[in-house]
């Protein structure tokens, strides 16, 4: 049970630190135009949209954990980081919008290779970070 509250908070940590700061980046060097650690509302409750994205981001800690926990060696890094690409990124292009009321159109028009890549590789820096954080706080027996 303390590992998934462990998995939780290692969650929430490394949207802050790894997506967001990968994010940054992306914005720095002009290859996305999004602002790293938005304070903007975001509704329906008004949170600032880097606390919704951590909130998320501590969810997906522990379906993380759960997939990842027994593997071993570099398989436990190379494992968070495809995950961690894939699983969010599918959701967030797939059900979130449609969830939200776009049509399967415009959803579709959306969808760019590039988009597709940086999305990507924000998410898997944020699984390889949860993974390094989670050795850290919860290191093997």
């Amino acid at each position: 049970m303390f590992a998934y509250i462990k998995a939780f908070i290692a969650g929430f940590i490394a949207v802050l630190a790894f997506h967001q700061g990968l994010l940054w980046l992306f914005d720095h060097f002009d290859l996305m135009t999004a602002s790293a650690w938005n304070l903007a509302p975001v509704g329906p409750f008004g949170v600032p949209i880097i606390v919704s994205l951590a909130f998320w981001g501590a969810l997906w800690g522990l379906v993380l954990w759960l997939l990842i926990r027994r593997a071993e060696s570099a398989g436990y890094y190379v494992g968070a980081a495809i995950l961690g690409a894939i699983l969010p990124t599918l959701l967030a292009f797939s059900l979130v919008p449609l969830a939200k009321g776009m049509s399967v159109d415009s959803l579709l028009a959306d969808l760019t290779l590039p988009r597709i890549g940086l999305a990507m590789a924000l998410n898997g820096a944020y699984g390889l970070g949860f993974a390094g954080l989670m050795r850290v706080m919860h290191p093997p027996r």
